[in-house]
């Protein structure tokens, strides 16, 4: 009997973070999703209608109009560090969409990609889809899940072609010293491995650690970002990647047979937002800095085990049988992730997102507390 469906997926699964609260009814609290609560600021919305309100509802160049991809190599100069042309940046639909081309162009099927795990749900998948093997880098608590470069070396092998870097990290709250992304980078040049860098949550940082780009120190770096944990603009579904004109190039091919172009309206929206006032991500951060110490706090009343997350907006305690965590906070109306979701090492843990509001914070701590010491 002729297979009905591509083997390539036939052991990828739903997103663990999706079924999380996708087949929740009722009144919930959820801390499973990564998601601003705020609102989209003013300043970009207002773009967003213009835009709409102009007629700008055609389809755009393939990377990107060239305002916002001018306005992205502003922003990599200046929060960055490297430069790069507007020729050697593409606009894509969201970050997803950004870490799915650059893996179609770079690995094949047998070859080899090293990430993090526990690590975020997309990239193993992902690597799947472009018929390469997932390599897991397993985290430790003890190295605070951070990427120590000697574990790296351990598992490079003649076949690894990539190498994925994501600081802050989704779901540890992970970040990356300098030193050690130098030393990923000096691994990956000694190898003949490229780094494809998710930032996404680059202004998310709350100790006296700076987030560092691996392409500060390499040309070979596809740096992965978007707007959407930034300006909270989700929904906008739009990213960006830079890389050297060689690398873009072979992108280019795959984003324009998949997607063309990213949203003409979120374009000009996103160039508000990287373009106009910044105070708006400043106020996020304090107050998400707000919400990891309450649940920092609450967590060490709970006497549970954790590693204090220094970005992103997600907490990563231990628990007993996590999905008998789960599926009892789920019955008491909250949500929250199973870790390994997030890959083998993320066993017996959960992920916490803080991103919700303030009061539903509190309430489902509360509950949190009521199902730990029950």
């Amino acid at each position: 009997m002729v297979d009905k469906f591509a083997h390539r997926i036939e052991d990828i699964d739903i997103s663990g973070i999706r079924k999380a609260f996708e087949t929740a009814s009722g009144k919930f609290f959820n801390l499973g999703l990564g998601e601003p609560d705020f609102d989209t600021p003013a300043h970009v919305k207002e773009a967003a209608i213009r835009a709409l309100n102009a007629g700008f509802t055609s389809y755009t160049s393939n990377k990107g109009i060239e305002e916002l991809r001018a306005a992205i190599c502003d922003k990599f100069k200046r929060d960055n560090n490297f430069s790069a042309s507007p020729e050697e940046i593409i606009v894509t639909s969201g970050a997803s969409e950004a870490l799915h081309i650059a893996l179609l162009a770079v690995v094949e099927r047998g070859d080899e990609v090293l990430i993090p795990n526990p690590g975020f749900v997309s990239f193993a998948p992902l690597t799947k889809l472009a018929e390469a093997k997932p390599v897991g880098v397993p985290l430790s608590e003890s190295e605070d899940f951070t990427m120590p470069s000697e574990v790296v070396k351990e598992k490079i092998t003649p076949k690894t072609k990539a190498m994925i870097i994501n600081s802050p990290a989704n779901p540890t709250g992970a970040v990356e010293s300098e030193e050690n992304i130098k030393a990923l980078v000096d691994i990956a040049h000694d190898h003949r491995i490229t780094i494809i860098s998710d930032e996404v949550y680059e202004h998310l940082i709350y100790n006296v650690l700076k987030h560092i780009s691996p392409a500060r120190f390499s040309d070979e770096v596809i740096t992965v970002n978007a707007v959407s944990k930034t300006y909270a603009m989700t929904g906008f579904r739009l990213g960006y990647l830079a890389a050297r004109e060689e690398y873009v190039e072979q992108m280019l091919k795959i984003h324009q047979y998949i997607q063309a172009c990213a949203s003409s309206i979120s374009q000009h929206a996103a160039l508000a937002a990287i373009s106009g006032p910044q105070d708006g991500v400043a106020e996020m951060r304090s107050e998400f800095k707000r919400r990891r110490d309450f649940a920092v706090d609450a967590l060490h009343d709970m006497e549970m085990t954790f590693n204090t997350p220094k970005g992103a907006f997600y907490i990563f305690p231990r628990v007993g049988d996590e999905q008998e965590f789960v599926d009892t906070l789920k019955q008491r109306g909250v949500i929250v992730t199973p870790g390994s979701a997030f890959g083998t090492m993320g066993k017996n843990h959960v992920r916490i997102s803080y991103a919700a509001s303030f009061d539903d914070l509190k309430r489902a701590f509360e509950i949190i507390k009521e199902v730990v010491n029950f």
